[in-house]
């Protein structure tokens, strides 16, 4: 008997990376999944794989969470595929194009409308079913750039909007037994960090990116565990907020970061 036997998990962004690995380990503790992302390619085949590998039932839809008309008719479609939602997980996220000085308003426009508005547009889309139901666990991805800054402002305040919107969500949606939380991930080797590794080199190329150069000098001289996150890792915690082990936790914000922020 898995801890999410019988629920459904909704999550954004979940073709591939971290929102795979949740995917993935939510479909481990029994829960039916809903796949959002824009990547629908990749999205069927990771649908396919919780399938065959955990034998959950599980759904690849395309949503664009910064378009309020793609939100509500997906959200639509997983209720009436899946027959309801219990978990929602705000994983959709993006890094800017730019870094540093060289940022630009475009992507300050980009990581708001998808990292922090995406929240509050999915969310907004799902709470009059968890009001319905009084029930319901949202876990929304927000990042430890959201807690300590560095040369993506844009990705960085985008992401502390992630913790500050947990909090008011928590406090909103209380009263109909709704549990908000968030997790702040520390580093990951996934197609997002690569895009850094390459903003850091100003090099896109494979060869370049591939060498993990920035990447792992970052992790070994900023985590006292001195080792790198896996999505895996932020699936356990995202389970945890979605099961009944943290029926009393709302509007709290996990960093999952080998150490790197403690508080």
């Amino acid at each position: 008997m898995g801890r999410l036997d019988d629920k459904v998990a909704l999550v954004t962004g979940a073709a591939r990376g971290i929102g795979k690995g949740i995917a993935t380990e939510l479909a481990k503790e029994g829960a039916d999944i809903v796949i959002c992302d824009l990547l629908i390619d990749d999205a069927f085949r990771t649908a396919g794989e919780l399938q065959n590998k955990h034998g959950v039932t599980a759904i690849a839809l395309e949503m664009d969470v910064t378009s309020d008309d793609s939100v509500a008719a997906q959200v639509r479609e997983a209720l009436s595929q899946m027959g309801k939602i219990d978990i929602l997980v705000n994983n959709a996220g993006v890094p800017p194009d730019n870094f540093g000085a060289d940022e630009t308003e475009a992507d300050w426009d980009r990581c708001y409308e998808v990292n922090l508005k995406g929240i509050w547009k999915v969310t907004t889309a799902v709470v009059p079913h968890f009001k319905e139901r009084n029930e319901g666990k949202i876990v929304n991805i927000a990042s430890i750039a959201g807690r300590l800054g560095g040369g993506m402002s844009s990705y960085s305040a985008s992401k502390a909007g992630a913790i500050s919107i947990t909090q008011s969500q928590a406090a909103e949606y209380g009263r109909f037994n709704v549990n908000v939380n968030a997790i702040c991930p520390g580093l990951l080797w996934t197609d997002l960090w690569r895009q850094i590794e390459g903003m850091f080199a100003g090099d896109h190329t494979e060869e370049v990116v591939d060498r993990r150069e920035r990447f792992e000098a970052v992790v070994a001289s900023n985590m006292p565990l001195a080792r790198e996150q896996t999505p895996e890792d932020i699936g356990k915690a995202a389970v945890f907020f979605a099961s009944d082990d943290a029926k009393n936790i709302t509007g709290q914000s996990l960093n999952v970061d080998g150490g790197m922020r403690m508080n």
